[in-house]
Protein backbone atom coordinates (compact mmCIF):
# COMPACT_ATOMS: atom_id res chain seq x y z
CA UNK A 1 0.00 0.00 0.00
CA UNK A 2 1.03 3.57 -0.58
CA UNK A 3 1.61 6.04 2.29
CA UNK A 4 -1.66 7.99 1.81
CA UNK A 5 -3.77 4.84 2.07
CA UNK A 6 -1.81 3.55 5.07
CA UNK A 7 -2.16 6.86 6.91
CA UNK A 8 -5.87 7.05 6.10
CA UNK A 9 -6.43 3.48 7.36
CA UNK A 10 -4.54 4.39 10.55
CA UNK A 11 -6.67 7.56 10.87
CA UNK A 12 -9.88 5.55 10.63
CA UNK A 13 -8.68 3.01 13.18
CA UNK A 14 -7.55 5.79 15.51
CA UNK A 15 -10.94 7.49 15.25
CA UNK A 16 -12.65 4.20 16.08
CA UNK A 17 -10.18 3.68 18.94
CA UNK A 18 -10.87 7.22 20.28
CA UNK A 19 -14.63 6.70 20.24
CA UNK A 20 -14.54 3.20 21.73
CA UNK A 21 -12.06 4.19 24.43
CA UNK A 22 -13.95 7.33 25.41
CA UNK A 23 -17.28 5.54 25.76
CA UNK A 24 -15.93 2.29 27.16
CA UNK A 25 -13.07 2.87 29.58
CA UNK A 26 -15.23 3.98 32.52
CA UNK A 27 -17.79 1.17 32.27
CA UNK A 28 -17.54 -2.07 34.19
CA UNK A 29 -19.32 -5.40 34.17
CA UNK A 30 -20.86 -6.43 37.52
CA UNK A 31 -19.45 -9.91 36.82
CA UNK A 32 -15.95 -8.54 37.33
CA UNK A 33 -16.68 -8.11 41.04
CA UNK A 34 -15.04 -4.70 41.26
CA UNK A 35 -18.00 -2.78 42.68
CA UNK A 36 -16.36 -2.27 46.08
CA UNK A 37 -13.14 -1.02 44.47
CA UNK A 38 -15.03 1.40 42.23
CA UNK A 39 -17.12 2.59 45.17
CA UNK A 40 -13.96 3.25 47.15
CA UNK A 41 -12.37 5.09 44.22
CA UNK A 42 -15.48 7.27 43.91
CA UNK A 43 -15.97 8.02 47.59
CA UNK A 44 -12.47 8.49 49.01
CA UNK A 45 -11.77 12.20 48.69
CA UNK A 46 -8.47 13.96 49.29
CA UNK A 47 -7.02 17.38 48.65
CA UNK A 48 -4.20 17.81 46.16
CA UNK A 49 -2.77 21.19 45.18
CA UNK A 50 -5.88 22.94 46.45
CA UNK A 51 -8.41 20.67 44.67
CA UNK A 52 -10.60 18.06 46.31
CA UNK A 53 -10.47 14.94 44.16
CA UNK A 54 -11.04 11.19 44.26
CA UNK A 55 -9.12 8.40 42.58
CA UNK A 56 -12.19 8.07 40.33
CA UNK A 57 -11.62 11.69 39.22
CA UNK A 58 -8.01 10.78 38.37
CA UNK A 59 -9.17 7.69 36.49
CA UNK A 60 -11.74 9.67 34.49
CA UNK A 61 -9.29 12.49 33.80
CA UNK A 62 -6.65 10.10 32.51
CA UNK A 63 -9.15 8.12 30.46
CA UNK A 64 -10.70 11.14 28.76
CA UNK A 65 -7.21 12.53 28.11
CA UNK A 66 -6.24 9.31 26.34
CA UNK A 67 -9.42 9.48 24.24
CA UNK A 68 -8.59 13.03 23.17
CA UNK A 69 -5.02 12.05 22.32
CA UNK A 70 -6.31 9.19 20.14
CA UNK A 71 -8.60 11.70 18.41
CA UNK A 72 -5.65 14.04 17.81
CA UNK A 73 -3.59 11.10 16.51
CA UNK A 74 -6.42 10.34 14.08
CA UNK A 75 -6.35 13.92 12.76
CA UNK A 76 -2.56 13.80 12.49
CA UNK A 77 -2.63 10.50 10.57
CA UNK A 78 -5.29 11.91 8.21
CA UNK A 79 -3.18 15.01 7.56
CA UNK A 80 -0.04 12.93 6.96
CA UNK A 81 -2.03 10.92 4.43
CA UNK A 82 -2.49 14.07 2.37
CA UNK A 83 1.20 14.88 2.08
CA UNK A 84 3.52 13.98 -0.76
CA UNK A 85 6.17 11.35 -0.09
CA UNK A 86 8.97 13.93 -0.34
CA UNK A 87 7.30 16.01 2.36
CA UNK A 88 6.89 12.93 4.55
CA UNK A 89 10.59 12.16 4.17
CA UNK A 90 11.44 15.70 5.23
CA UNK A 91 9.58 15.09 8.50
CA UNK A 92 10.75 11.52 8.97
CA UNK A 93 11.51 12.07 12.67
CA UNK A 94 7.82 12.87 13.12
CA UNK A 95 6.54 9.98 11.02
CA UNK A 96 8.85 7.41 12.62
CA UNK A 97 8.20 8.80 16.12
CA UNK A 98 4.47 8.45 15.49
CA UNK A 99 4.99 4.81 14.52
CA UNK A 100 7.33 4.17 17.48
CA UNK A 101 4.78 5.68 19.85
CA UNK A 102 2.21 3.11 18.76
CA UNK A 103 4.74 0.30 19.01
CA UNK A 104 5.22 1.38 22.64
CA UNK A 105 1.45 1.64 23.17
CA UNK A 106 1.13 -1.89 21.81
CA UNK A 107 3.75 -3.12 24.30
CA UNK A 108 1.99 -1.33 27.17
CA UNK A 109 -1.33 -2.74 26.04
CA UNK A 110 0.19 -6.24 25.96
CA UNK A 111 1.51 -5.79 29.50
CA UNK A 112 -1.46 -4.08 31.14
CA UNK A 113 -4.62 -4.35 29.01
CA UNK A 114 -6.46 -6.90 26.86
CA UNK A 115 -6.96 -8.06 23.26
CA UNK A 116 -8.90 -5.16 21.76
CA UNK A 117 -6.33 -2.44 22.57
CA UNK A 118 -3.46 -4.84 21.84
CA UNK A 119 -4.77 -5.61 18.35
CA UNK A 120 -5.92 -2.06 17.58
CA UNK A 121 -2.66 -0.43 18.63
CA UNK A 122 -0.65 -3.17 16.90
CA UNK A 123 -2.45 -2.72 13.58
CA UNK A 124 -2.12 1.07 13.88
CA UNK A 125 1.63 0.69 14.61
CA UNK A 126 2.05 -1.51 11.53
CA UNK A 127 0.16 0.99 9.33
CA UNK A 128 2.19 3.94 10.61
CA UNK A 129 5.54 2.13 10.27
CA UNK A 130 4.67 0.85 6.79
CA UNK A 131 3.62 4.37 5.75
CA UNK A 132 6.85 5.92 7.05
CA UNK A 133 8.96 3.24 5.37
CA UNK A 134 6.98 3.36 2.13
CA UNK A 135 7.23 7.17 1.94
CA UNK A 136 11.02 6.87 2.01
CA UNK A 137 10.96 4.34 -0.81
CA UNK A 138 8.63 6.50 -2.93
CA UNK A 139 10.82 9.57 -2.36
CA UNK A 140 13.97 7.57 -3.21
CA UNK A 141 12.38 6.58 -6.52
CA UNK A 142 11.83 10.26 -7.33
CA UNK A 143 8.19 10.24 -6.30
CA UNK A 144 7.19 8.66 -9.59
CA UNK A 145 5.19 5.86 -8.07
CA UNK A 146 1.67 5.82 -9.42
CA UNK A 147 -0.83 7.35 -6.97
CA UNK A 148 1.56 9.91 -5.52
CA UNK A 149 -0.40 13.12 -4.92
CA UNK A 150 -0.22 16.53 -3.32
CA UNK A 151 -1.40 17.71 0.08
CA UNK A 152 -5.10 18.27 0.79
Amino acid sequence: MKPPALYRVAAGLLLLFAIAHTFGFWQSDPGWGVGAVLGSMQSSQFTIQGFTRTYWDFFLGAGFTVGLLYLFASVLAWQLGGLQAATLVSIRVTTWSFAACFVAITALSWRYLFWIPIVMSGVIAVCLAAAAWSAGRVADSGGHEKGSHSAD
